[in-house]
């Protein structure tokens, strides 16, 4: 088993320390409690316009230089965010850990001494390219955004992705940027998972001598419980563009993270649509030749509720009626037999694949240490992860299905515009 440790710093920060010397290599990987659901109105894409500001320089980085000195030394580096968190990550040479630290702790403690209007605006600008290239220029690309907007009331936290309106981050002030950073971008909200060559006394001096000296910072609020049941009555979007085929996108309310019947919840969708042995790629794909591509997934989510997204591609002159008829149908079969104890295991051992190669690596077990570490407060549960889907029982599977059928879900149906070429 890996090595785990952690330490709270006086300022709040937690630090998270998975020691292995597989690698002359370190990953350093940095968890901020806060999304697109801890926004307010009409403040929508904050969340996510940080992640582009925080590498536009801070109190002793220029400007793209977070990624130049990394770069310079061979590491790898990005930034993501979610609904519920935003993250920073770097893996790097052994020798050059400590930079990675400093340049984290320069813009978690600094990043208002270089937040200017001209970069705040340039970065709008980014995103809203961002947006077009992903979203509005992408078959499909629409495709969450309709169903998170379908699948929640507007009062809800996750009604809109992370990408924001661009309406409001054209509203968006500088004072408002630097009062959400003063809010969210604070120790007492950050995790700093460390992990791989390097000791766990050593990466925690250094964390100390790097972060200690910055302020905790206000706690942050906590935004309204999200809480909500399944849909009760299925909500349905038909949306007519030069897609390459019809496609059906179904989503579901499904249990908050961390919860059993998450758990339950992902392998049930992957006994209709994980791999080529599910339910519905063996009847829509093989036996009825109705669909050339199915898939399922559960998104995680802590704000009340996850999401999980069925997602089949017709074939070429597949009819859609019946094809939506299948889909339906395996719906309610799984709701009413649950699966058999050879889809249980084919579903967990997919389950577990995809975990194990998640977490192979140093940046990706850093990742999980975070993830756990940053939403649940104990960064050790990433070490029960396999055992507790195995303990989950086909029983469980079915009572997660009910909430699968055909009627508790939102659905968006793409249709070919005339003309469009496949």
């Amino acid at each position: 088993m890996r090595s785990i440790e952690q330490v709270r710093l006086d300022n709040g920060l937690r630090v998270v320390v998975s020691e292995d010397d597989t690698a002359a290599a370190v990953a350093v990987n940095v968890w901020y409690g806060v999304g697109s659901r801890h926004e307010r109105a009409e403040r929508t894409g904050l969340a996510h316009l940080f992640e582009h500001l925080m590498f536009q320089g801070s109190a002793n980085v220029k400007a793209g230089e977070h990624f130049d000195r990394l770069q310079a030394v061979g590491a790898t580096l990005n930034g993501t965010t979610s609904f519920d968190r935003t993250n920073y990550y770097e893996t790097v040479p052994r020798g050059a850990f400590e930079l990675a630290l400093w340049l984290e702790a320069d813009r978690m403690g600094g990043l208002l001494e270089a937040l200017t209007q001209e970069n705040m605006d340039n970065q709008r600008d980014v995103v809203k390219n961002e947006r077009r290239q992903r979203y509005e220029n992408q078959p499909y690309g629409t495709v969450h955004e309709r169903l998170f907007a379908l699948a929640f009331p507007e009062s809800h936290q996750y009604h809109h992705l992370p990408i924001g309106s661009m309406a409001d981050l054209d509203a968006a002030s500088l004072d408002d940027a630097a009062g959400f950073f003063r809010t969210h971008y604070a120790p007492r909200n950050a995790v700093v998972a460390i992990v791989g060559d390097v000791s766990t006394d050593e990466a925690t001096a250094a964390a100390k001598r790097y972060f200690g000296g910055i302020p905790a910072g206000p706690a942050a609020p906590e935004p309204p419980d999200g809480t909500v049941g399944p849909l009760p009555d299925q909500v349905r979007q038909d949306v007519t563009e030069p897609v390459p085929a019809e496609a059906v996108y179904s989503m579901w309310r499904l249990p908050v993270d961390g919860s059993r019947g998450a758990d339950a919840s992902e392998l049930a969708l992957q006994v209709l649509a994980g791999g080529s042995s599910s339910r519905l790629a063996e009847r829509l794909e093989r036996r009825e030749q109705l669909a050339r591509g199915v898939g399922a997934g559960l998104s995680r989510l802590v704000g009340g509720t996850s999401t999980g997204v069925l997602a089949v591609t017709l074939r070429l002159g597949a009819d859609l009626e019946t094809t939506e008829a299948v889909i339906d149908e395996e719906l309610e079969r799984l709701a009413s037999e649950g699966p058999d104890d050879d889809e249980l295991e084919r579903a967990r051992a997919l389950v577990e694949h995809d975990w194990l190669d998640e977490t192979s690596d140093y940046a990706g077990w850093a990742n999980a240490l975070a993830h756990f570490g940053c939403l649940f407060g104990d960064a050790t549960l990433a070490s029960g992860v396999v055992d507790r889907l195995h303990a989950v029982s086909g029983a469980e599977v079915r009572q997660a299905a009910e909430l699968l059928r055909a009627e508790r879900c939102a659905r968006v149906v793409y249709h070919v515009a005339e003309g469009a070429v496949a």
